[in-house]
Parts: structure tokens; sequence; C-alpha cells
């Protein structure tokens, strides 16, 4: 197939594009080069024939009509957004632009290639999107595909806008869409303002690891490498019109999450005296803060045959040993706006 990601610079685009390149795939790279993107993360399909790159906002309208008509994918992959909690509690308004508006002019301007290509059958418009949209869960409970979306950040609810403007495109329109929601991600390339990085380069050097409120919030953790496999098989494979919830299986509060990171550093680059669990430090919570997702894989696993590949425990060796061997990667983007700051208590 002939690909188009957007935010293919960014952590989970990046390891679409590399994985698709992989796979035979022509990946076309769309991405604005925020703060969060870098083109270091496909640096090693960046030779590849069947790849190449387009600097453009999905904001642009013109821009988008311009790289359809040029490169004539067969599918579009979605995933250009901003992405941050905290930052959104900041700024909502970058979110608003980029998730909402930026949805909808990449939409209109898929849904005239389309058209204009004669509503070829086998097309596809996959939306990337978070399982932040359902809302919070209590001590139990799994999100499923019908969970109504109850959003609780200026991020998710963003997001859930997005979703909504996918489905109503395809309804009233007919763009064939597949929808995706995630479970949080983690592994090489992730962006080190994110917790599983911060908690990793914060131990390395030697500064207070930060635990918002009690720790007991709980995520499920999704291995991005196996992210990327799942997008690609629910492109191909998923029917048309339907969402697949896809999850890591790996549910853990942030503190058991935190200890566990601690744990694997101590063993792989241990401190002269005592555990890097020594430096946890609780801070004040995030405004907001979701108590628990969980998702409930049955769909994706059942009409699909797809599951996780790796447990919690592999894929956070697997993300140390990168970052370890990788220092001149997040070294670079450490002076990047907002990195090493507290963001999020503007509230």
């Amino acid at each position: 197939m002939k690909l188009m990601v957007t935010g293919g610079a960014g952590f989970i685009g990046s390891a679409v594009v590399r994985h698709a390149v992989a796979k035979g795939h022509e990946v076309v790279n769309v991405d604005a080069l925020t703060y969060a993107a870098c083109l270091d993360n496909v640096a090693s399909v960046a030779d590849a024939p069947s790849y190449s790159f387009e600097h453009a906002d999905v904001c642009d309208a013109d821009a988008m009509a311009r790289i359809l008509a040029s490169h004539q994918p067969d599918a579009i992959m979605h995933l250009a957004a901003e992405s941050h909690v905290d930052r959104s509690i900041d700024g909502p308004g970058a979110f608003i632009s980029t998730n909402i508006s930026g949805t909808y002019v990449l939409l209109n301007a898929v849904l005239n290639f389309w058209q204009r290509s004669g509503r070829p059958a086998d097309f596809r418009f996959h939306h990337i999107s978070t399982d932040e949209v359902y809302g919070t869960l209590g001590a139990t409970g799994q999100f499923t595909e019908e969970t109504p979306y109850a959003p609780n950040s200026p991020y998710s609810a963003s997001k859930a806008a997005s979703d909504h403007l996918v489905r109503a495109w395809g309804e009233t329109y007919g763009l064939p869409f597949v929808l995706t929601n995630c479970s949080n991600n983690y592994g090489p390339f992730h962006f080190p303002e994110k917790l599983i990085p911060v908690v990793i380069l914060n131990a390395l050097s030697g500064k207070d690891i930060p635990i918002y409120g009690d720790g007991k919030n709980v995520r499920d953790w999704l291995y991005v490498e196996d992210h990327a496999d799942a997008l690609l098989t629910v492109l191909q494979s998923g029917a048309v019109g339907r969402t697949y919830n896809i999850g890591g299986e790996n549910e853990v509060t942030n503190i058991d999450l935190v200890k566990m990171i601690c744990a694997i550093l101590d063993q792989k680059r241990p401190r002269e005296t005592g555990s890097y669990s020594d430096q946890i430090t609780f801070v004040t919570d995030r405004p907001g803060h979701d108590a628990r997702y969980a998702i409930d894989p049955t769909r994706i696993r059942t009409e699909l045959g797809w599951r996780p590949s790796v447990t919690l425990q592999q894929g956070l060796e697997l993300t140390i040993d990168w970052f370890l061997d990788h220092e001149d990667w997040w070294r670079a983007l450490q002076d990047r706006d907002g990195v090493g700051n507290r963001l999020g208590v503007a509230s």
C-alpha cells in the first residue's frame, strides 16, 4: 500500500513509519515538525526508496490537497496531534487548533481526493485516538468500544471531538474510515516530557523523580512497537466504520510503574549507593487527573487476531536499554520548550 502518515516524526507516528517501511509499504510522512517531532526518529528509513517526507501542517488545506494529489495514497493514517495533557491544561488553544481544526481540514482534503479518485472502496482513512476520550474508571471495569465518551482534560476533549468528526464524515459523506483508541504508549523515541522518560532520565541525572498525587492512578501500558503493528493490522483488516480499542494488557499504578523502572535501572546501571527509588518524590497532583484507564481488547483479539507481543517488564527493559544506548538522541531534546519543567498547574 501507499500510506500517508500524518505526524510521522512524532513518537507513535515514527514507529508506524518505521514499521510500515519494514513491511514493504510506501510511506509519505507528513509532519509540521513542532516541538515534539524529531526527524532522527525516522533516520533509519530516511534513505529508503519507499519513504518520502513532506514538511506541512494538517491545518494547511492547500498543502494537504497538494500532497494528496502528488502522492496519491491508498490510505491515510492520521496521528498528527497535540498529545500532552499537562500542556493542554496550560494552553488548550493549540489542542483545539491541531486536533479539531486540523482533523477537519484533513478530512475535507481527503474527502475531495477520494471523491475525485472515483470513491475507491478499498481506500481507508485511519484515525488514531486515545482511551482518554472515555474519561475515568473506578476500581473495576474496562473501556470497550461502546463506552460513552466523557473526556476530562482539554487534550482528551479535543481528541473526542476529532473522533466524532471522523465518524460524521463517514456517516454523512461515505468516507471509508477505521478508528482506534489506544492506551498509554511507551518505548524507543518517547519524547522526554512524558512519565516513563522523565523517570529514566531524572533517575540517571540524580534528580527527584516526581509522582503526581499519591501515585495510585492506574494506566494500561502499550509498547509502541506493538501499537504500530496493531495499527497496520486494523488498517488492512479492520471493518469499515468500526472502532478498535488497542490495549497493552499491562495495568499498573503509577507508583508501582516507577518502582519497576527504578528496579531495572538498579540492575542495569546501579548507583554508587542505595536505589534509584530513593529519588521518588510526591508532588502536587495534576488538575482533573483521571483515576484509572483500562482497555478491554476483546474486539481486536477476536476479530483480527491481534494481541501484544511483550509484557510490561519486557517492554520496560527494552525501553531502558534504548535510552541508555541513545544518550545523544535525548540530550539533543533537553533544551526544547517545556522539557524538564513542571507543566499543567496553571489552573
